[in-house]
């Protein structure tokens, strides 16, 4: 028989990016240089904030969408964290709500007003504190309001309920710093991956370890689910330090189903997936291209669609909300690019090209809307129901009635399963003694300066004093 070339037939083959145009980028904007390795950006519907280099603390940028071009350096910002803010994430059913999480070891809630800020941002509607070290990542349930996740360097995942304002749930299973947390599609299930090289699927209202995998050859950093195909895929680095992607069933993590080496560069591999079109998106710390394949159910299971170059290399993506996409221009995914070295946060569609101009149907199905599934009640119950779906079509979307309510709570201890959090607080660790030590020293620096400003400006009014005395109109 002879050797015939196999062709796949699929519509998203000829998906192309594209990069919008300068005045319709964010330019100007003071992108930190933080080296921990999160996006530093979130996007809704309405939305762009960024996380920025500040003195004295952490900030961040909030710009609705609309205002593109240069951002004035005096730009108002949400300025509340003691410490670098290290991720942000919006709320996914009420859009003007942001939570926020710094090395001063808090969780905040910020309600940005309606047109975006008008001065600086300085008052929470809710602080959380139960971390005894910095927290790194937030995470809100997907279809569950006021729910919402947060993973410290304490090795600890908190559950917190937003509508008491404190934790209800410790999840104590990991060894090492947690690098990373998804969710399946109802919430039910977690997976996360750990610097102690292992990946875990997890139960978050019991804390319980389902599957756990050790990866040493394997070494995971990202892990996302995809989609309801009960499937996980993790990037990581290979025992030859190249660049590398493996598909693991979630039932059994004893063997990955595939191991693919993407290159041997050295930055960190995002993942992002589309469950509407099956597309996985993989994009490089520091280099330009975006890679994105199509994720079938039968083997070879992942098929190379394209790549989106830029000689512009990215420090993180925001991803926009289905909901926000343009659907007349056929546009299925769009990123938010941080180019730390211009000072530039540009938009990158990925179109579908197509002649008519009407409603494409088969790459537009129904997704998850902003209408959240679940109370926190209900899910801490036990019960687990999948996201609301709506319509894109038309440009159809369902203003969200919900309103976030900060509880009124006093300041008392955080007691979740048995341990008071705020009480029982390791010992510090080496590096975080060296930050304090040289952040006294900085404050004593900057206050031996104030005084010897002032010293100068004593002597020179004694100077003109003496002057004065000494004048002939005087004598």
């Amino acid at each position: 028989m002879s050797w015939r070339p196999q062709y796949r037939s699929s519509k998203f083959r000829n998906v192309y990016g594209k990069a919008a145009s300068r005045e319709h980028c964010f330019d100007g904007i003071p992108i930190t240089k933080n080296v921990h390795d999160n996006h530093f950006c979130a996007v809704n519907a309405r939305y762009l904030a960024i996380v920025t280099e500040s003195a004295g603390g952490g900030s961040f940028l909030v710009i609705p969408l609309e205002q593109t071009g240069r951002i004035e350096p005096n730009y108002p910002k949400v300025c509340g964290h003691q410490g670098n803010v290290l991720d942000i994430k919006w709320n996914p059913f009420i859009e003007n709500i942001i939570a926020s999480c710094s090395e001063d070891t808090s969780v905040r809630i910020w309600e940005i007003p309606e047109g975006g800020l008008k001065r600086n941002m300085t008052e929470a509607v809710l602080e959380l504190y139960g971390h005894s070290r910095r927290v790194g990542i937030v995470e809100w349930h997907p279809t569950t309001n006021n729910i919402l996740f947060s993973a410290g360097y304490d090795y600890k995942v908190l559950i917190w309920n937003l509508d008491i304002g404190e934790p209800v749930k410790m999840i104590d299973c990991h060894a090492d710093v947690i690098l990373c947390m998804s969710f399946n599609t109802d919430g039910s299930l977690l997976a996360t991956t750990c610097k102690d090289k292992r990946l875990r699927v997890l139960e978050p209202r019991s804390g319980r370890v389902l599957q756990e995998a050790s990866c040493k050859n394997h070494r995971v950093n990202r892990v996302v689910f995809l989609g309801s195909t009960k499937r996980l895929l993790t990037t990581g680095v290979s025992r030859w330090n190249t660049r590398q992607i493996a598909l693991w069933d979630q039932e059994d993590l004893s063997m990955p189903l595939i191991e693919e080496e993407i290159d041997g560069l050295s930055g960190l591999l995002f993942p992002f997936y589309d469950a509407d079109t099956h597309m996985l998106y993989l994009a490089g710390k520091g280099d330009g291209n975006i890679r994105y394949y199509e994720i079938g159910s039968e083997k070879p299971y992942l098929s190379y669609l394209m790549e989106f170059r830029s000689p512009a290399p990215q420090k993180g993506l925001g991803v926009m909300p289905k909901h926000g996409l343009d659907v007349s221009a056929c546009e299925v995914f769009r990123f938010y690019k941080l180019i730390t070295l211009k000072g530039l946060i540009e938009p990158i569609s990925m179109i579908v090209p197509r002649r008519s101009e009407t409603y494409q149907e088969d790459i537009y199905p129904m997704t998850p809307g902003t209408e959240p599934a679940l109370t926190p009640d209900e899910w801490l119950s036990g019960v687990n129901r999948d996201p609301i779906l709506m319509s894109l079509k038309e440009g159809y979307k369902r203003n969200s009635k919900i309103v976030f309510k900060a509880p009124v709570r006093e300041k008392k201890s955080v007691v979740v399963n048995g341990i008071d959090l705020l009480e029982n607080v390791p010992p510090r660790t080496e590096n975080e003694l060296l930050r304090m030590f040289f952040r006294q020293q900085d404050e004593i620096r900057r206050l031996k300066d104030e005084l010897s400003q002032k010293d100068i400006r004593i002597r020179q009014l004694q100077l003109e004093l003496k002057n004065f005395r000494n004048s002939p109109k005087n004598n």
